[in-house]
């Protein structure tokens, strides 16, 4: 006998969604309850698409003359569900978290050919880091209306993302910085006197209005001249296109740091250097040319030849580490640029999500003559870099 819980229509509601088209084979139904019947219609077009799955339309039914969208009874056909419809819906019915998560999944499941040509729908969709990777991917297929809304829907997220990491990032490496450029030698013409003021403000005597310093800091001269210089080498196969996201951010919050240059550049077979754009980050990203062959080595190649002080350069390389000339030469010249005195840091992610997949033998080789091989976060590489920078 079915208890009270089995019965609850709240329970029941949810083993429907569970187990969608085939919840009545299990005797379970919605009993007439419309608004339990249209989520589980919108859940259902994410995860059951039918075989027309063209932007005409799309139904949950087509197997086997099951039931299609908005026609609840058993194989009477009806209205399919559309992604504007889809999305009009949802909207309605589901609170702010979970709307942007089954977009995500929209865009992830199903494309967006519907939204290519349509920018009153695309306004609908909250932009998200999938909806981003669909459009760079698909830019070329955009009307000129489009093209617009897409940029700036990637300037929102792409500013969401630097707003994210900014703090943490600047905070780590500045912090380096201001440490690597101190010297215990005590040259007056080197006075750090903001430094020096900052650091002894717990010294201050309000009573007679003086402050007293029991410590001076002084540059080092010969580094203050000598800033560290940044170069990210981004991959730009299609499989690195979150990476490549956040590594357009990331090097947009490195140019903003005081006493570090950064430059960019972008390989597949071909190398192009955009350090000119480092600030714009979504410049860069609508410059992304995805897909064509991998030569990393040419990209470490190019990297080298801007390298002017070896002992104070970091060269970041996001890549999946497939390389598509003789491994031979992508090792030789990471072992080159490390000799020297290159700090080498080899990502086969970056990002909050990442899902790496990455060839980690190739890896393996390169950390044996020099690079540092990780998969982190935004946060987890500035810290990296600022233990490189503090020596």
């Amino acid at each position: 006998m079915a208890t009270d819980d089995e019965t609850d229509p709240h329970t029941l509601a949810r083993w429907r969604l569970v187990l969608g088209r085939t919840a009545e084979q299990h005797g379970i139904n919605c009993g007439g309850n419309g608004e339990a019947e249209r989520i589980e219609e919108l859940v259902g077009f994410l995860f059951e698409p039918g075989p027309g799955d063209g932007a005409g339309g799309r139904g949950r039914g087509g197997h086997g003359g099951g039931r299609r969208s908005s026609g609840r009874a058993g194989g009477s056909g009806g209205p399919q569900l559309t992604v504007p419809d889809w999305v009009d819906q949802v909207n309605e019915l589901f609170p702010t978290q979970s709307k942007e998560v089954m977009q995500k999944e929209l865009v992830k499941r199903r494309g967006i050919s519907e939204l290519m040509g349509k920018p009153e729908l695309l306004e609908k969709i909250e932009p998200n880091m999938e909806l981003v990777k669909t459009l760079l991917t698909h830019r070329d297929l955009l009307n000129e209306k489009t093209r617009i809304l897409a940029r700036k829907i990637i300037e929102q997220v792409v500013e969401e993302l630097k707003r994210k990491m900014q703090v943490q990032v600047e905070q780590a490496i500045t912090g380096a910085i201001r440490k690597d450029r101190h010297s215990p030698r005590k040259v007056y013409r080197n006075l750090d006197l903001k430094t020096t003021l900052r650091r002894n403000l717990k010294n201050y005597d309000p009573d007679t209005g003086k402050l007293l310093v029991d410590r001076v800091f002084f540059y080092a001269a010969e580094r203050k001249k000598k800033p560290w210089h940044v170069i990210v080498v981004v991959d730009q196969s299609g499989s690195m296109l979150e990476s490549a996201i956040f590594s357009a951010v990331m090097a947009s919050i490195f140019a903003e740091l005081p006493a570090v240059k950064t430059s960019l550049v972008l390989f597949d077979t071909e190398v192009v250097d955009l350090s000119d754009q480092v600030g714009q980050p979504v410049d860069v990203l609508l410059s992304i040319q995805l897909g064509g062959g991998t030569d990393i080595t040419k990209g470490l190649m190019y990297a080298n030849e801007l390298v002017r002080q070896p002992g104070r350069t970091i060269v970041v390389l996001i890549t999946d580490f497939y390389e598509g000339r003789d491994e031979k030469d992508l090792v030789d010249q990471t072992r080159l640029m490390a000799d020297s005195g290159v700090r080498m840091i080899g990502l086969g992610a970056l990002g909050y999500d990442a899902r790496p997949s990455y060839n980690k033998p190739t890896a393996q080789k390169l950390t044996k003559v020099g690079m540092d091989v990780l998969v982190c976060t935004p946060e987890k590489l500035a810290e990296c870099m600022a233990q490189i920078i503090r020596g």
